[in-house]
């Protein structure tokens, strides 16, 4: 049985030896498997998860339920539902058998049942099941979405629960505002990777619970989180009406880092915050901000592709920004958003590091290297002002020879074609493209034949670490400076714009690493002193560039 058992949460009894029982977290552990006895599996470990309730995707079975085994011994609350195919279950029957199937459930002692809104009339109340009524929509974010959800509060339910796949950002903003001015305990949020996000924050909006996985391989909608990520990335059971929110944007940005550094950081110093991946398609930042304004969000990381756009959000930026015209990091003001530009130093911090030190020991300097920059987006614009700025001599390439051409002008440095790369004598070489970045991972910018020793080559890639430039570098012999490096770097320094105190810079490194590492931590292992603090997952791989 492949459960999310990467670094547990600490159990109801791991707690109850050091005191009372702590409450448990708002989770409700979906259970979708097809055998009676996996199930039974799956409960128990959700009750080891000490999660609110789980839900048992009864449309998933392969024989008729049997209730009474399900049931038997039950050590948390369980939510009974049946999803129609409509609504991307698997139920095969009619919606006779599946009203008969829902009432058996209920009579049957079930704690909660879900039924859908258009059928919740035709199924009475029974004894002490509680219910949630439910609306799903696989397609849009309907326009009538606020009539939907007055009808859903005239009926009989004890919770709402509504989940749509948004088509485009507005529309998550729009589902959240259901949650701020429910007068029943309501449960919404968008699904999809742009969904992602709304999951947590309903939560610190005051929703009941949230939704997740407990099998990584069990899935059962589009952009669920498991139950090792709600509780050991994002800390659920913390999250309240106070709580601060930051993220990153950018797309894509499923795979990121920055919610676990971040999350981790902000758990260890005791922060009531909450930092979360918000997937904002190019040229859709400036939505982003004003239908989310109602967040209050407090900071954000920006990555690929908006780290130029962000510039012209923002009311007010710092000197670096001005001369790179590019900005990776979003601070909330009383006027709006200081943008600020953590990149550039951490480039500077991160290639330094790799130069050879002098003869008579001093540290190498970038004066006079020549290099050749990858790329001609934000980050490259970073890198390009951080070697001129040092005395580099800098030559930018890129496969849209405009946009090399213009960044090369703006920085008053040599371009040549994309075709010419291979050929451009270099010391230094930094790629600033998404090229070898997950999924990709066998790709390369640039042909390994460029490498040789003595020379520097960096990527700004973080995942993976080794990308295959790096590897082939190495190879020959040059000196390497992987992604990691400097996005701990930069994300280290935003963390101290967000919060304004230092952050535990070697845990954000070690957790990063984690999350990186074929291998997992083991299951119990502790990063923090209280345990169940770690972050990561089973099979759930993060990264990018950096934000």
């Amino acid at each position: 049985m492949a459960v999310d058992t990467s670094n547990p949460a600490q159990t109801a009894g791991q707690a109850g030896q050091e005191g009372a029982p702590r409450k448990p977290d708002p989770i409700c552990a979906v259970i979708a498997r097809t055998r009676h006895d996996m199930i039974r599996a799956e409960i128990m470990e959700a009750a080891r998860r000490n999660v609110l309730l789980a839900e048992v995707r009864i449309d998933y079975l392969a024989k008729a339920p049997d209730f009474a085994r399900l049931l038997a011994d039950k050590p948390l609350p369980l939510l009974a539902t049946v999803r129609r195919r409509d609504d991307k279950g698997r139920f095969k029957g009619t919606e006779d058998e599946r009203r008969m199937l829902l009432r058996q459930a209920i009579v049957a002692g079930f704690d909660w049942v879900d039924i859908e809104e258009d059928l919740i009339k035709s199924i009475p109340r029974y004894g002490k099941t509680k219910r949630i009524v439910s609306y799903h929509n696989f397609d849009e974010v309907p326009s009538d979405l606020h009539a939907i959800f007055r009808r859903m509060h005239e009926a009989d339910a004890d919770v709402i629960k509504i989940a749509c796949m948004p088509k485009q950002i507005e529309d998550v903003a729009r589902v959240l505002d259901l949650v701020r001015f429910a007068k029943k305990p309501t449960i919404a949020f968008c699904m999809g990777d742009m969904g992602v996000p709304s999951r947590l924050v309903q939560l610190a909006l005051g929703a009941p619970f949230t939704y997740g996985a407990l099998n990584p391989e069990r899935l059962a909608a589009p952009g669920m989180l498991t139950v090792g990520q709600l509780q050991n990335i994002y800390g659920v059971r913390r999250l309240n009406k106070e709580t601060k929110i930051y993220g990153v944007v950018g797309d894509p940005i499923g795979h990121s880092l920055s919610p676990i550094v971040h999350n981790i950081g902000f758990r260890k110093l005791g922060i009531n915050a909450l930092y979360l991946p918000f997937k904002v398609p190019e040229g859709k930042l400036v939505n982003f901000l004003s239908s989310h304004t109602p967040l209050k969000i407090q900071g954000l990381s920006v990555t690929i592709p908006h780290k130029e756009s962000a510039v012209h959000q923002a009311t007010e930026m710092e000197s670096l920004v001005a001369q790179t015209q590019s900005a990776n990091t979003l601070v909330r003001t009383a006027s709006g958003f200081k943008a600020m530009n953590t990149d550039r130093p951490a480039i500077l911090e991160s290639l330094t590091a790799g130069l050879s030190a002098n003869p008579d020991g001093s540290p190498g300097s970038l004066k006079q290297k020549i290099a050749l920059v990858l790329g001609a987006g934000g980050v490259a614009r970073s890198v390009v002002h951080a070697l001129t700025d040092a005395g580099a001599i800098v030559t930018v390439t890129n496969r849209t020879d405009e946009k090399a051409r213009k960044l090369a002008q703006d920085m008053s440095c040599r371009q040549v074609d994309w075709a010419m790369r291979m050929t451009t004598l270099c010391d230094i070489v930094v790629n600033c493209t998404s090229c070898g970045m997950y999924p990709e991972v066998d790709e390369s910018p640039i042909h390994p034949s460029v490498f040789k020793s003595g020379m520097v080559v960096m990527d700004t890639i973080y995942n993976p670490e080794n990308t295959m430039m790096i590897k082939q570098a190495r190879g020959h012999g040059a000196t390497v400076v992987t992604g990691l490096d400097m996005f701990i770097r930069q994300a280290a320094a935003q963390f101290c714009a967000f919060t304004g105190q230092e952050p535990p810079v070697d845990l954000m490194r070690q957790v990063a690493k984690n999350a990186l590492t074929p291998i997992t931590v083991r299951p119990g292992a502790k990063i923090l002193e209280t345990p169940g603090e770690q972050p990561g997952g089973q099979g759930e791989k993060p990264g990018g560039a950096p934000a």
